[in-house]
């Protein structure tokens, strides 16, 4: 695509509580632009196609290179990175939405907190008993480690869950994202010694159990990461954590 013109339809809402609407905006096309370069143009000279000046769209980024996550928003209808959205390589009118399963804080800016304090019901960190010396850690099979490597790469973004048909603004359920983060330290040397908690809060609302198997969360994952696997995975351990309750406790 060599267009002279990026021709943009976004999503806006003033707040919270405001009703959304959209409007329409054009920024000089240029070799390799992603939307977030589109997005700063913009945020240069708030005007809308028809000249009228307006507030800048608010949207978030950080890293800018598919690591913190910040950036997600919806794409052409599709949940992805605005970092790693090619302009060349898009539908044109290209259009922008904030992701659905979130609280909209303005335009696409979203409140992503949600996913933050359901890796805390989960325990999603290894616990460290003080700063001390105490050698070196166990050294982990090649196999192992590459299996816990791709886990470790998500980023919180939050598009399985904005895809996922089970996760709502309105229920408890933990989603996909929490289930691959119960399964990384689950299989960490020092972090399965908190297994069962972790366990415990997957077995309760929201839970795997609340998990509909519809797989979408694997596909629009940026990094590729096996979501569908861990699913069974921490499944096949909560069946066994029932089991051991229903014998040991």
């Amino acid at each position: 695509m060599t267009t002279k013109n990026i021709a943009l339809k976004i999503k806006r809402q003033d707040a919270p509580d405001t009703k959304p609407y959209w409007q329409e905006f054009e920024v000089p096309h240029r070799k390799n632009l992603n939307i977030i370069s589109c997005l700063q143009d913009i945020q240069r000279g708030p005007a809308t196609t028809k000249g009228v000046t307006v507030n800048p769209v608010v949207w978030e980024c950080n890293c800018l290179e598919e690591v913190c996550g910040a950036c997600t928003m919806v794409i052409n209808g599709r949940v992805r990175q605005a970092c790693t959205a090619l302009v060349d390589k898009l539908e044109h009118p290209i259009s922008l939405e904030p992701m659905t399963k979130f609280p909209i804080v303005r335009d696409l800016h979203v409140d992503r907190s949600r996913m933050f304090k359901n890796l805390k019901k989960v325990k999603a960190w290894i616990n460290i008993d003080g700063t001390h010396d105490i050698g070196e850690g166990p050294i982990l099979p090649e196999d192992e480690r590459a299996k816990r490597y791709v886990l470790s790469e998500c980023m919180t973004c939050g598009c399985c869950l904005d895809a996922c048909p089970q996760f709502t603004s309105d229920n408890n359920f933990l989603g996909a994202a929490t289930f691959g983060q119960v399964r990384l330290f689950n299989a960490h040397p020092t972090g399965k010694h908190n297994q069962e908690e972790r366990l415990e809060a997957v077995m309760g609302e929201g839970g795997i159990a609340d998990c509909g198997n519809a797989q979408v969360c694997v596909e629009v994952c940026p990094k590729n990461i096996p979501l569908t696997e861990s699913i069974a995975d921490i499944g096949g351990q909560a069946t066994l954590q029932i089991i051991k309750n229903l014998l040991f406790k």
